[in-house]
């Protein structure tokens, strides 16, 4: 080794020793004795300084208030859904459960769990969020003497007050305050409010099943609850109630023999809180899900209360579309002697196309018999009340048809049923309902009998990617939808909410309307919470709008829904609206509107109990079935019972007669278009209403002339089956046929898949 070499590795070697002098074991153990030391005096003097507090206010369970338009009182909710009950009321085995999930240590520790407050105090300083591993005794300190801040501070507190709570009190008044403080979820604080909510028993009668799954809910109330819980959220469900009743065996609380025969025991559905009976259940839950959407806060922070929450709903308007769905629809019902009529659920929603405020609503015959509101359901298919909105996408593109010319009211197509659509990638050829052929009709004439090869065609003709982007322009929910001929039909879920906002986006003149059921939103204390836009942009040109709805004025004189114009009050208004009936006789529709008012109407077969079809096929509760036979009719169409509700309730809910201001040449309204040369099938007078003859909302003060004879029909259209003759003079236009336009046959033995009819 070189005389350098030797040099370097003795300044290494002094370097060395000087760290070892500097971190020598005294001097590191010396170091970790004297933090523990501050902090043990520092904990010392904390736990001098901080007493146990006097119960938190926040513990107290708020009200949360919800009023009508007028300030009126709707309901209050959460005010009393709190009892405070004995250990002694609670089985010993349920008591059990509960520490069993949470504190298997809980009747020998202090009250605290050092190494879970630990990392829960890492987890604060770091930011992961919130702690695990606190005890019985630290959980009803934070719910009771404390807040639910994630804070250092907080949990310094949460410690010493731990300690101190567990020298004062006992184990059993500890678990006691524990099971009376905790929230459950479906606005349930306490175990007796728990009880009644998920079993609809008193504390005192629940089993250990049922207690094991109370005990798991407190993990995740929202997540954990089985009537709204995910795929995930059930699986996680299930694992920790098998969990806690495994650490009971463990514990040698609970025979192994008998945990083996335990089930999960599944909840009953949701029971609407005092306040909320009847149609309020529906408002409130609706109004809830609104606020929280737009709070961001969780279902557990909403529920502690102190909200004030108005709502649009017009107290008149409300006690009306009640009234007229109980009259036109359920006294007509006998679910004693038809079990079918069981299956019939009814969703309404009605909406100031100038505000967007949902003025009433009809979610279902109350949330005690159906908890899901049929007025925001989204999984029964429009069927033919999506017609409109593929002429809309082709007035707002200026459409052509397959020869290259404008689709207008006026364009002639072949309306022959089973008809293949031509200009499309995937085949489709639709039948029309009762398998009707019109030959050439107009699609004013189309869209009155709602013939479904004409829209079918049409779709393609516009391109059925532009069809499906003006449905979502409008207010449909086509996220993840293939943009198919299918789809013409309706056959995608849409809800009496969604529908409403796209009619009245046509009635606003092509101004997006959002239904709004919340007017405001106020937190004690806080600034009212702001509210999305109910009237938004121009999401299609005024004229494409006002065409629409000039197109459908023709439906209600002379179509599908012409029953609607002999209804009290309604004769002599300016009425445009769709029927729809979808296949199988799944749901039927009437949406419809007048210059101020817009209104859908929904009816939907959904099983009310398990059962056996005739070929044997078993059909569970809730599955979606055809309304056939309800009422001791026969089809259900949706110029039937739903034109029938929306007559009744718009002929007492809409103000003075006004007619619609429109920006358009075409449809029914401005100039009816020439009559189609189908041949009129005969139906019987059952489905059949007579024709109208009222006042044409038509300028022209002629009356209407006979149809057109078959033989001048235009030749059909090789390429695509439509034709356009320009509209004819008002001094020699030809009028619709009354006698034409019918009600079509019952199709009780129809079983064409994928495809939707309308009446």
């Amino acid at each position: 080794m070189g005389r350098a070499e030797a040099r370097r590795a003795q300044r290494r070697a002094a370097k060395s020793g000087g760290i070892r002098r500097l971190f020598t074991w005294r001097k590191l153990l010396g170091t970790a004795l004297g933090v523990i030391l501050l902090g043990m005096g520092a904990f010392a003097v904390l736990y001098m300084v901080v007493d146990v507090p006097e119960g938190n206010p926040k513990a107290q369970m708020q009200a949360n208030v919800y009023k009508y338009a007028d300030g009126s009182l709707l309901a209050r909710t959460g005010e009393v859904n709190r009892e405070i009950v004995s250990l002694a009321e609670v089985p010993k085995e349920v008591q059990d459960t509960f520490v069993a999930a949470e504190n298997k240590s809980f009747y020998d520790d202090h009250g605290v769990d050092f190494k879970g407050t630990a990392r829960g105090l890492l987890n604060t300083l770091s930011g992961k969020g919130k702690q695990g591993g606190s005890t019985i005794t630290q959980q009803y300190v934070k719910n009771y003497y404390l807040d639910q801040d994630q804070t250092v501070t907080r949990k310094l507190k949460e410690l010493v007050i731990s300690l101190k709570l567990d020298q004062k009190k006992t184990k059993k008044e500890i678990l006691a305050g524990y099971i009376n403080t905790s929230y459950y979820g479906r606005g349930a604080f306490g175990i007796q409010a728990a009880a009644q909510a998920y079993y609809g028993v008193d504390a005192k009668d629940l089993n250990v099943s049922q207690g094991a799954y109370l005990a798991a809910l407190l993990q995740a109330p929202s997540q954990y609850d089985w009537a709204i819980a995910g795929p995930n959220g059930k699986r996680l469900v299930q694992a920790r109630w098998a969990y806690t009743l495994d650490n009971m065996v463990e514990e040698g609380w609970l025979d192994a023999g008998k945990r083996k025969g335990l089930t999960f025991p599944k909840p009953h559905d949701p029971k609407p809180l005092n306040g909320t009976a009847g149609q309020k259940g529906y408002i409130v839950e609706a109004a809830r899900n609104a606020v929280l959407k737009q709070s961001g806060l969780t279902a557990d922070q909403f529920d502690l209360g102190g909200w004030t929450i108005t709502v649009n709903i017009d107290k008149k308007k409300q006690a009306q579309l009640e009234k007229s769905v109980e009259t036109k629809l359920l006294d007509k019902l006998d679910t004693k002697k038809r079990k079918l009529d069981r299956d019939v659920q009814a969703g309404a929603v009605s909406v100031d196309p100038k505000t967007g405020a949902v003025v009433a609503l009809y979610g279902g015959r109350g949330q005690n018999e159906h908890w899901t509101s049929n007025a925001t359901r989204p999984d029964f298919q429009p069927a033919s009340t999506f017609k409109p909105v593929i002429l809309a996408a082709a007035l707002d593109e200026e459409s052509k048809t397959q020869d290259g010319e404008r689709i207008t009211a006026n364009t002639r197509y072949d309306g022959t049923s089973k008809r293949p659509v031509v200009g499309s990638d995937i085949p489709f050829n639709p039948e029309n309902e009762d398998d009707q052929n019109y030959g050439q009709i107009t699609v004013q004439d189309a869209m009155n009998k709602s013939v479904n090869s004409v829209f079918a065609q049409m779709g393609v003709d516009v391109g059925m990617d532009e069809v499906m982007k003006t449905a979502g322009k409008l207010g449909m929910n086509v996220e993840g939808l293939r943009a198919v001929p299918a789809q013409t039909l309706g056959s995608m879920g849409a809800s009496p909410m969604a529908m409403a906002g796209v009619y009245a986006t046509f009635d606003n003149h092509g101004k997006e309307v959002t239904p709004q059921l919340v007017k405001s939103a106020v937190h004690q204390g806080d600034e009212p919470l702001k509210m999305p836009d109910a009237i938004g942009d121009q999401v299609i040109s005024r004229k494409a709008a006002d065409s629409v709805t000039s197109v459908l004025t023709g439906v209600v004189d002379d179509g599908t829904a012409r029953g609607v114009r002999n209804a009290e009050g309604l004769g002599k208004r300016e009425i445009a609206g769709k029927t729809g009936t979808s296949d199988d006789n799944k749901s039927a529709w009437f949406t419809g509107y007048t210059p101020d008012l817009v209104t859908s109407v929904g009816l939907f077969g959904e099983a009310a109990f398990d059962r056996t079809d005739d070929d044997g096929k078993k059909i569970k509760k809730t599955a979606q079935v055809t309304l056939q036979g309800a009422g001791g009719g026969g089809r259900v169409n949706g110029g039937g019972f739903p034109a029938e509700i929306w007559a009744d309730y718009m002929g007492h809910s809409v103000g003075k007669a006004r007619k619609f201001d429109l920006d358009t040449d075409m449809g029914a309204a401005v100039s009816p278009p020439p009559a189609s040369h189908s041949p009129s099938p005969s139906t019987s007078p059952s489905d059949d209403p007579k024709p109208s003859h009222s006042p044409s909302t038509s300028p022209s003060s002629e009356p209407p002339p006979a149809s057109e004879s078959p033989e001048s029909s235009p030749p059909a259209s090789p390429s695509g089956g439509a034709t356009t003759e320009p509209p004819p003079s008002p001094s020699n236009r030809p009028g619709p046929d009354p006698s034409s336009s019918v009600e079509l046959p019952d199709l009780s033995g129809d079983k064409r898949p994928d495809n939707t009819d309308d009446r």
